[in-house]
């Protein structure tokens, strides 16, 4: 295991695995120099409440996601917030339209990145969960206690392209930011900033209404809705 680097993103490629193995992501290591983060989920859509796939599609935020939108832009005017930080959001349209509504209280633009979408899960996207368990068993094994079945998915982004974009977008931020995403997403660029493994990944909440402030290869969580969640993007 490698003991120092000089890039997050050459540990990701170096020590990623094969969507069949389980090895650590994160080598242990936190991100290295990375500024502070403010991670969000997107709030409740219409297709989180039935249970329907979204990956790269897109449904509207429900009443509830926009109540949990601006909670977490709540949370976010009472931060002591750096100058200088940034929004940045998956261009999705669920996090644009969080993005909206917690940057109407912070007076910040929006940049929108597409290294921020969800994880892509090909023609798993639309479909209810609980047709997807009944239809694809092996796929689905152990979708109640963990989330990798997003990496078995034949036609999906997969794990190694999701990761390695994940790592890009760390690789690339220069000061304090605020980062509107989604359910996998989050967990993948919150795994990669703390350098934990596959397992502990999946162990992370999802809530939504919530913000992760991320600094120093610590995580603190800002709000209460720490419900765990199955992961739908």
């Amino acid at each position: 295991m490698a003991q120092a680097h000089s890039s997050g993103a050459d540990l990701i490629v170096s020590h990623l695995p094969d969507v069949s193995d389980h090895a650590p992501l994160g080598a242990g290591i936190p991100w290295p120099d990375l500024p502070p983060l403010w991670i969000l989920r997107h709030g409740q859509t219409e297709w989180n409440a039935e249970g329907r796939m979204q990956g790269w599609l897109n449904s509207a935020l429900t009443e509830t996601g926009r109540a949990q939108a601006a909670q977490q832009g709540d949370l976010l005017v009472n931060e002591a917030l750096p100058d200088g930080v940034r929004l940045l959001a998956s261009p999705l349209g669920r996090a644009r339209q969080t993005s909206e509504i917690v940057a109407s209280g912070l007076g910040l633009p929006i940049e929108t990145d597409d290294r921020l979408k969800e994880i892509g899960c090909g023609p798993f996207e639309g479909e209810l969960l609980t047709d997807l368990v009944s239809r694809h068993p092996d796929v689905m094994d152990g979708w109640e206690s963990g989330g990798d079945w997003h990496f078995r998915i034949e036609g999906g982004e997969g794990r190694a392209a999701f990761a390695r974009r994940c790592a890009a977008l760390l690789d690339s931020l220069t000061g304090p930011t605020i980062l509107v995403c989604h359910g996998i997403t989050g967990r993948m660029i919150r795994a990669l900033a703390l350098g934990l493994n596959e397992a502990d990944m999946w162990a992370l909440p999802g809530g939504q209404g919530v913000v992760w402030h991320l600094q120093d290869g610590a995580q603190r969580t800002l709000g209460s809705d720490l419900r765990r969640t199955v992961p739908l993007g």
